[in-house]
């Protein structure tokens, strides 16, 4: 397999309102992760920072003009590798202590890392059975309904347990966008890596259902709009049978945009 160089590693796309999408080309879809920055008022935001194989700050010079809060949606592989780059760092509390000390099983190194799941190798002497993710203790810690301030744009924290149990997701109100992480995007879902558990994911889903979005930007494959992260979420209950209450009564609780 060929091995790429360091500034073909990141391919960067600008979308509108301040997010910019940044992503690792040469990973296959299903372990890319989507990171995103997002340009406030007063400060920026980078969500998820990717493998690490490569330095993002290096190859991204726009998060080094005004270092960003890198919020981690959570603990897995994909999500923090180059989170240690960065002087402040956010996690949900359930997850900081894999960040600060992120061991192979823990944060899914095994079983997922393997040459694999590239179509090109990291530059460098990269290997995937010495592949580590560096520890990067968080400097501050996320818990359910904190805000993170950007000036002008206010994202609120959701604890969405189940994908992992520090899980979290961004929303912004005013907007309607919200940063799902990997609690729900538009591809195969995972519900059953070591510390996962289906109770509290149907509980997220069933949660997260009765937002007022309108945009979703995931922690991997494409963003989407509001109509379908509805379907999305709906599968995922209907899949497990626990549809509490009914899709006409759920699709109609608008008003409740931030339930507890």
């Amino acid at each position: 397999m060929r091995i790429e160089i360091p500034e073909n590693w990141y391919e960067v796309r600008h979308i509108s309102d301040g997010v910019t999408h940044i992503q690792e080309p040469h990973i296959k879809p299903f372990y890319r992760c989507n990171i995103w920055h997002v340009t406030g008022r007063e400060r920026d935001m980078l969500i998820d920072s990717g493998m690490g194989v490569v330095s993002l700050s290096e190859q991204f010079t726009k998060v080094t003009e005004r270092p960003p809060i890198a919020v981690a949606t959570h603990s897995h592989f994909d999500h923090i590798g180059s989170h240690h780059e960065f002087k402040d760092r956010a996690i949900h509390k359930a997850e900081a202590e894999l960040m600060a000390d992120p061991d192979r099983k823990s944060v899914l190194i095994d079983p997922f890392v393997s040459d694999d799941m590239f179509t090109a190798l990291p530059p460098g002497d990269y290997n995937s059975e010495r592949y580590e993710v560096v520890p990067a203790p968080a400097t501050r810690l996320l818990e359910d309904g904190d805000i993170i301030d950007l000036g002008d744009r206010h994202f609120q924290v959701l604890h969405t347990p189940g994908h992992s149990p520090g899980s979290i997701a961004l929303f912004e109100q005013a907007t309607g966008v919200l940063f799902s992480g990997d609690a729900v995007y538009n591809g195969p879902l995972v519900e059953d890596a070591w510390h996962s558990s289906i109770d509290d994911y149907i509980a997220s889903m069933e949660r997260l259902l009765r937002l007022s979005v309108k945009v979703v930007h995931g922690g991997h494959f494409p963003s989407f709009g509001g109509e379908r992260y509805r379907e999305l979420i709906l599968e995922f209950l209907h899949k497990h049978g626990h549809l509490k209450l009914s899709q006409q009564s759920i699709l109609l609780d608008t008003s409740a945009s931030l339930p507890s």
